[in-house]
């Protein structure tokens, strides 16, 4: 019960701020909100303050910041009706939908006629407000536990660092160009390109060096390794520092996230190993199971750093350009800038339809592989 209930906290938060910054956005841009809501379904709760109702629905997945107009199919209003108030006696109906009731002292404008650029604003936000949300998050872990700095604790003999004159105590800076802070960094790189030759730029007192090396095979560990160890956790000097690490933080797993993708669009990954909401409340018990003994600060820690993963994963996720997500609206009105007149409301409408049919289909194969995964 305690594993589900940390689940369902995670989730939510995560949730939360998603739609909490296009609800921010929309208010912002003069957009009537009809509804923001946590969960799905039928309402088990709700109240109206400022002419939106707050929700709490029975199903504790996903929620929702309904606006105006942004999912009916509505046209743009005339100019004569741009920003004028919503009143819930006001007819809201374009022939095709049932009479829309607008919470009391609902304000605000049609989603569709405030400009392409508020409205941008508006979609792009969601994503934003997970990566600052894993921003606080790192903030929390890092300040409790530290970070791992990109430097080698050791060398190990035969392999390729060795040989090329790496020592304890070298911090490494990139592998073939790309920036490392963390020891991780250097870790899922080489995870990412097993075997391949890199150009290491390392700094050793201040002075900064260049190597080749290829990595080589370990029977012993089952991977690619050039002869390294690090990863030791050590604690920011300053508020400065943490915050800094903290981005780097969510950099790492933005950058994990979509050399994940990568990965299984080059089907180098097999379905065992794509996690859905099933094994991810799994996850989450079992973290918590496993550090309760350890005492209430350490399965915060835990919790938090599920939830860097899990918001920069859907911020990623939502940013992608597939219809019916966040990214999908985003290229719809990116195009409508571009060709200074939106694209027709019905054939838009008609794309992300599609699209949120290949979503629950996908969304229903991997609850089907979750749960066989874990029978």
């Amino acid at each position: 019960m305690v594993s589900l209930l940390a689940a369902l906290i995670v989730f939510s938060l995560i949730v939360l701020f998603h739609e909490f910054g296009h609800f921010l956005l929309a208010k912002r841009g003069g957009i009537c909100v009809v509804e923001f809501s946590l969960g799905m379904g039928p309402r088990l709760f709700s109240f109206v303050k400022g002419g939106t109702r707050y929700s709490l629905k029975l199903l504790p997945f996903g929620g929702s910041c309904m606006m105006l107009g942004e999912d009916e199919g509505y046209d743009a209003p005339d100019e004569t009706e741009k920003g004028s108030s919503c009143d819930q006696n006001q007819s809201l109906t374009d022939g095709k939908t049932d009479r829309l009731l607008l919470p009391p002292g609902a304000t605000g404008t049609y989603f569709n006629a405030v400009s392409a650029w508020t409205r941008f604003k508006v979609v792009v936000a969601g994503p934003v407000f997970n990566f600052i949300l894993a921003w606080f998050c790192a903030f929390f872990v890092i300040s409790c536990v530290g970070f791992d700095a990109a430097s080698v604790v050791s060398v190990e003999d035969g392999y390729p660092a060795q040989e090329a004159g790496l020592q304890a105590g070298d911090t490494i800076e990139r592998l073939n160009g790309t920036r490392t802070y963390l020891y991780r960094d250097v870790q899922t790189y080489l995870q990412f390109h097993p075997g391949k030759s890199v150009t290491v730029e390392y700094v050793r007192d201040g002075k900064s060096y260049t190597t080749q090396m290829v990595p080589r095979y370990s029977e012993e560990a089952g991977r690619y390794l050039i002869g390294i160890s690090g990863g030791v956790y050590q604690k920011p000097a300053s508020v400065i520092q943490t915050a800094q690490y903290s981005f780097y933080e969510v950099r790492y797993w933005i950058r994990v996230t979509f050399s994940s993708l990568g990965m299984i669009l080059k089907r180098q990954v097999s379905s065992n190993d794509i996690a859905g909401p099933v094994r991810i409340v799994s996850m989450i018990g079992t973290t918590v199971k496993e550090s309760q003994s350890y005492g209430l600060m350490i399965v915060l820690v835990n919790l938090a750093n599920m939830c860097i993963l899990l918001s920069a994963n859907l911020g990623v996720m939502n940013l992608l350009p597939v219809p019916a997500l966040d990214g999908g609206r985003l290229v719809f009105i990116i195009l409508e800038m571009l060709r200074g007149k939106p694209v027709d409301p019905e054939k838009e409408g008609m794309v992300h339809m599609a699209g949120m049919a290949a979503l629950m289909t996908l969304m229903l194969f991997v609850l089907f592989n979750d749960i066989r995964n874990l029978l």
